[in-house]
């Protein structure tokens, strides 16, 4: 198998067998198969040329070239702060004049930092200035290892798990404040490799909610109690859920939504002033278009975790570049796994009340050994059926979740897209072919779209994936061609779809039909469509990117 990976955790096991490998060949589209597709004369061409790329197995770099090249839509699934490269960390400490602990690897806050930033880096004891790092390439070196997955090698008691979720407290003393910067590199790196839309995930500044949640406390649940059938399994009911949100609202959640939205609406103000954006000088990234997922931290007590969801609610009503919401942190901590069905039924609450704000939810990032199995039968399910999540993060457990196929069923039958994530599930997880459920579904008609997790951390990029997904899971040109189209199709961007039945890519809205997807003059009726709809004008220049990219090819 080819060491495609640029990370030694996740190059660690690629002893697949003979037999798999056989089973990955077959899987790849024959002519034959083409043609029963009504595949165009361009995709024929395209074909050719990604399976010629790819035909040399012991080398991926032909294949990474085409890929590099290739239409890729949108990456639904980053946290911002997860991808940035550890060396613009480093960079950024310096400029901040923040300081380094050599024994941890972690950034510290400047001592003198009060009221005002310091001209020169002030640190404790024992810590060093970050800008000195530079002049010390053993420690620049040991930090790029420890904010990041380069390098790592598991150990007795460090998995990729523990290594991987470390690394954000190491260079968290960087604030948001540097948000706008992190946008640019990763729409500058999205831009390069022909990537139109990105959903990033960030977690605006909540804290100053914490004495009014604090003061909320939680419902008790009277011992021996029955739990309210409308309430979870913790006793919590919907009434109180709602009497709860009433606390925070008349308490004042509310002047926080303001000051969420003018942080993240800045930070798309300093991107795009990077970048010259509308400008003539301006940069090819600004054609990257971004918008935001609000975090929710999960790992915490029932009462915080109630009213920064509430609050993520609030801004995504509010903010249009905020589009809907997810649930982060390890999904096995403690508190993420004891409050999970309790969370699910926060969901369910809240959506009742905002029911146009979109929901994505981390489920099913679990393995065998992670949790105990019953921690690994139901996380999935609950957040299709209680979170109301119209797309599922990550879902690598989905296969032992109680009756799994009629899972795939329902996650089908509702178009509810998974975020395939492949080198995060193997250097998190562990988890590689053939115990990825990719194959599962795909076969179960689940649509399916790459994403990076965290770009930064993991030492990779989109381009990465596809290769990944193209030689380990032996998924052919319009696969991958497909994955992109389901990216946009399930994107949160607003508006209805250029397609006229959901993930079907045959035939678009009656409105543009009778002229080929993204040609450059569209009817009125298809430019008034295009207008009015955000995703559908992302969709139709998607086609025209794949119509430019196909053209281009031998």
């Amino acid at each position: 198998m080819p060491r495609i990976c640029r990370v030694a955790e996740s190059c660690r096991s690629r002893s697949l067998s003979a037999a798999w490998l056989l089973l990955l060949t077959t899987m790849a589209l024959t002519p034959a198969a083409l043609l029963a597709q009504a595949v165009t004369p361009s995709e024929q061409r395209a074909v050719r040329a990604f399976d010629a790329a790819r035909a040399s197995r012991a080398n991926a770099l032909a294949l990474e070239s085409f890929l590099a090249k290739m239409p890729k839509g949108g990456d639904l699934h980053m946290h911002l702060s997860g991808a940035v490269y550890a060396e613009t960390f480093l960079k950024e400490a310096a400029a901040d004049n923040l300081c380094v602990n050599p024994k941890d690897m972690s950034l510290v806050k400047n001592a003198a930092m009060t009221s005002y930033d310091p001209v020169v880096p002030v640190c404790p004891p024992g810590d060093v200035p970050a800008a000195s790092v530079f002049q010390n390439e053993k420690l620049y070196d040991a930090l790029v290892d420890a904010f990041s997955m380069r390098s790592f090698v598991p150990s007795a008691g460090v998995s990729g798990h523990d290594h991987f979720f470390a690394t954000f407290d190491r260079f968290n003393a960087l604030d948001n404040s540097h948000a706008g910067q992190w946008l640019d590199e990763v729409a500058t790196r999205a831009a390069a490799q022909n990537e139109q839309v990105l959903e990033v995930m960030l977690t605006p500044s909540f804290f100053d909610l914490a004495p009014l949640w604090n003061s909320l406390g939680w419902p008790a649940t009277p011992a021996g109690a029955t739990p309210d059938p409308e309430g979870d399994t913790t006793g919590t009911s919907r009434a109180e859920l709602e009497a709860l949100r009433t606390k925070l609202l008349s308490g004042g959640l509310r002047n926080e939504v303001a000051i969420d939205a003018k942080q993240l609406d800045d930070s798309l103000a300093e991107r795009n002033r990077i970048e010259h954006c509308g400008q003539p000088d301006a940069a090819a990234a600004c054609a990257v278009k971004i918008r935001y997922l609000y975090q929710v931290l999960r790992a915490n007590p029932p009462q915080q975790v109630f009213a920064q969801t509430l609050l993520a609610f609030e801004v995504a009503s509010a903010d249009p570049n905020v589009v809907g919401l997810n649930f982060v942190q390890p999904e096995d901590a403690t508190l993420a796994m004891s409050e999970y069905n309790r969370q699910m039924h926060m969901l369910d609450y809240l959506h009742s009340v905002y029911p146009r704000v979109h929901i994505s939810l981390h489920a099913g990032e679990l393995a065998p050994g992670l949790a105990p199995p019953d921690g690994l039968r139901f996380h999935i399910r609950e957040a299709v059926e209680l979170g109301h999540a119209e797309r599922i993060g990550h879902g690598v457990d989905v296969m032992l979740e109680t009756n799994p196929r009629a899972l795939l069923r329902e996650m089908a039958e509702k178009h509810v897209m998974v975020e395939i994530n492949l080198t995060s599930n193997d250097v998190i997880l562990g988890v590689v072919p053939p115990h990825h459920p990719l194959p599962e579904y795909r076969a179960a008609h689940v649509p399916v779209a790459l994403s990076t997790d965290d770009e930064g951390v993991s030492r990779i990029d989109l381009t990465h994936e596809y290769v990944r997904a193209a030689m380990e899971y032996g998924l052919g040109y319009l696969d991958l061609k497909a994955m992109a189209r389901t990216s946009l199709e399930h994107s949160f961007l607003p508006g209805e779809s250029l397609w006229q039945k959901p993930d079907e890519f045959s035939r678009v809205k009656s409105a543009c039909a009778g002229q080929a997807p993204g040609s450059a003059a569209p009817t009125a009726k298809c430019q008034a469509l295009l207008e009015s709809s955000e995703r559908a004008a992302q969709q139709w220049e998607l086609e025209r990117r794949f119509a430019a990219f196909e053209a281009s090819l031998p």
